[in-house]
């Protein structure tokens, strides 16, 4: 409990720094947001009037701190403001989405992980084979191609070609395999060399040299001794992965017209909703920082002797 609480008291700030970077960004970037929610709701030219009556049905006149201070404490209690899209509450807007982008992060991240760390532990014991080379060369391609360039390769070979699976939208798995391919796959190539490398650096530890002494099979070693020991990267690895998945899947959705938290987030870009912005950027920084708190308490599980100033870590 006393690491837990350290590590929240930790992310505190984090959390607080990004709140502010957002909304500050918000307010400041070009634009009346006041224009803009009129625009919204029907009112293309609106007079001097309409729009100082709005700034000040928003809270716009008052100083920047002010502001700030005003929607932390309504976001504390989980009030991000109201859409001036919808008209529906951002915070109520994202929960309602999150099981969707939830969905495609959770097949994602499945992919990468029993595509990454198998083919990384094969590509350790077959070192400079064939396997290892065709390995590192795939995981190169797959790093170096933008995710938008491969979302429109699978679309084209996939949906117009071959009539596979569908272009877009959301409602069956079928609609979720190649979200999940695009997003899987630079998560998978880093997966694919992280395992490699921590999987050949503990093959030259001592207890593998015994491990082998006595006569257990390679695929033993493997799986028990080496890549039990390499877990602790990689687990860094999906579990940050995890998180930026969550609140960077914003161009895949667009692409493939699910409606997720990213696709929303988009929308209010466009449209200059700026408590849809503000609302999205705290959410994922939030669930980003959720994340890699659960990375941190599961080192524990997978290494309870890791400690750090005599007490666990």
């Amino acid at each position: 409990m006393r690491y837990l609480l350290r590590r929240l008291a930790a992310a505190l700030p984090v959390l607080v720094g990004i709140s502010f970077i957002a909304f500050t960004l918000s307010v400041v970037s070009p634009g009346n947001p006041a224009v803009e929610a009129l625009s919204l709701s029907g009112i293309r030219e609106p007079t001097e009037q309409e729009i100082a009556a709005k700034r000040q049905e928003l809270g716009l006149d008052d100083p920047l701190l002010v502001q700030y201070a005003s929607w932390l404490f309504r976001a504390v209690q989980g009030d991000l403001g109201t859409s001036y899209m919808t008209k529906e509450s951002v915070s109520e807007e994202l929960l309602r989405r999150l099981p969707v982008t939830m969905s495609v992060s959770a097949v994602a991240v499945l992919l990468a992980v029993v595509t990454g760390i198998p083919l990384g532990t094969l590509m350790a014991f077959n070192k400079d084979g064939l396997l290892d080379s065709a390995g590192r060369i795939a995981a190169l391609a797959f790093i170096s191609v933008p995710g938008f360039l491969l979302a429109i390769l699978l679309i084209a070979l996939f949906s117009e070609k071959l009539h596979w699976l569908p272009t877009s939208g959301y409602g069956t798995w079928k609609h979720l395999i190649l979200p999940a391919v695009v997003l899987a796959s630079g998560t998978s190539a880093v997966l694919m060399r992280l395992t490699r490398a921590a999987v050949l650096e503990a093959l030259h530890q001592s207890y593998i040299l015994t491990a082998r002494a006595k006569g257990l099979r390679e695929t033993k070693i493997a799986v028990i001794h080496a890549l039990r020991n390499a877990l602790i990267p990689l687990v860094t690895v999906v579990g940050s992965y995890f998180g930026a998945i969550l609140g960077g899947s914003v161009i895949v959705e667009v692409i493939f017209a699910v409606p997720g938290i990213g696709r929303f987030a988009m929308d209010g870009i466009y449209r200059r909703d700026y408590p849809v912005i503000q609302g999205y950027v705290v959410f994922t920084g939030l669930v980003y920082i959720a994340f890699n708190l659960l990375v941190d308490l599961s080192y524990l599980i997978i290494h309870p002797q890791m400690r750090l100033g005599g007490k666990l870590q």
